[in-house]
């Protein structure tokens, strides 16, 4: 396939994933990374993704606003932030090879992780575990973020067992993530990542973004996941094995 249409096919595709799990779709957009690390090298992608997931993040950020848990916040940020840095150091000193080996790894414990808790199965931690345990898995939630925007898994397996209500669960992943988000503009623009073309193709993307997302608020009302959840990762498990043996081969 031409180098471009393959690059316009896993963009869109990424885009519009991320919308749905913007609006909605949870963990769907955790497959965003891996299909657009198929046309172009992942350090860009993630560069090009995450302006339009911080245009994302301000309808979350703003919906759930009053609802957040303060603590959670006060032990995961500070994790995430030093996440970030290592996810940066890692990224700044490795080949693009070892970044896409790093990201296929990622993306395939995040696919078995999701698919063994849709069968029943879970990493449940005790509701009181000490905060440094919350610490531990923020580094964690912010180093995947960093490579790969999939930093969901560790935040959850701390904040979940504290079995906070529903608004105050999405409210408080929302800052986190938006937060997030925010501390890797600056290592993406040490990495050299905020460049014109990429900046474009950002820009160019952003009309499907809104779109996406607003069609995965309509949508996620009238559709049964299940199935659909078992394909997506599924599919985040071979593409995951796809990259990790491509950087292998390389």
């Amino acid at each position: 396939m031409n180098p471009d249409y393959l690059y316009y096919a896993c963009a869109i595709s990424a885009v519009i994933l991320s919308g749905l799990a913007k609006g909605g779709f949870a963990g769907v957009g955790a497959l965003a990374m891996p299909i657009l690390a198929l046309g172009v090298d992942p350090v860009r992608g993630a560069a090009i993704m995450l302006p339009i997931l911080i245009l994302q993040d301000v309808v979350g950020v703003w919906s759930f606003r009053h609802s957040w848990d303060r603590h959670v916040l006060k032990v995961m940020l500070p994790g995430m932030a030093a996440g970030v840095g290592l996810g940066y150091f890692f990224a700044a000193r490795v080949s693009e090879i070892a970044v896409m080996g790093v990201l296929g790894l990622i993306s395939t414990l995040f696919g078995l992780h999701r698919l063994w808790i849709e069968r029943g199965g879970a990493i449940v931690l005790p509701s009181t575990s000490p905060s440094w345990v919350g610490v531990l898995l923020g580094v964690a939630s912010g180093f995947t973020s960093q490579i790969a925007h999939a930093g969901a898994p560790p935040f959850q397996m701390w904040v979940l067992p504290k079995r906070l209500s529903r608004d105050v669960l999405v409210g408080t992943t929302a800052i986190a993530f938006a937060v997030t988000n925010w501390m890797k503009v600056p290592a993406y623009a040490a990495l050299g990542q905020f460049t014109r073309a990429n900046l474009l193709a950002t820009a160019m993307l952003i009309p499907l973004a809104v779109v996406s997302t607003m069609a995965g608020v309509a949508l996620v009302r009238r559709f049964d996941p299940a199935r659909f959840y078992t394909l997506i990762y599924v599919l985040m498990v071979l593409l995951g094995i796809k990259l990790m043996a491509d950087a292998l081969l390389a």
